[in-house]
């Protein structure tokens, strides 16, 4: 399974941290939705700390990042799809 292989992944232990985060939350499509802040309250992590940890999950493949908006326009939190890279 790949959620296991992601220990051995050469990524910083917040990654994984946020990663395994993300997968516990997801749904069956591999798609959530926690605000940035919901992430670094239940993980006990600065947003500054997510912030990067996603950035980094990003750029090696092991989510994409969807922006969402409001109806008035206002910023929402971003969906997060999980893939394996």
């Amino acid at each position: 399974m790949f959620s296991e292989n992601i220990y051995y992944a050469d990524i910083p232990h917040r990654a994984v941290a946020v990663y395994l985060y993300l997968k516990s939350r997801a749904d069956k499509d591999g798609k959530c939705f926690p605000s940035i802040t919901t992430i670094a309250y239940d993980l006990k992590l600065s947003r500054s700390t997510v912030k990067r940890a996603l950035n980094d999950l990003e750029k090696m493949g092991y989510i994409v990042r969807e922006r969402r908006f409001r109806k008035t326009g206002a910023n929402s939190s971003n969906m997060y799809f999980i893939r394996p890279p």
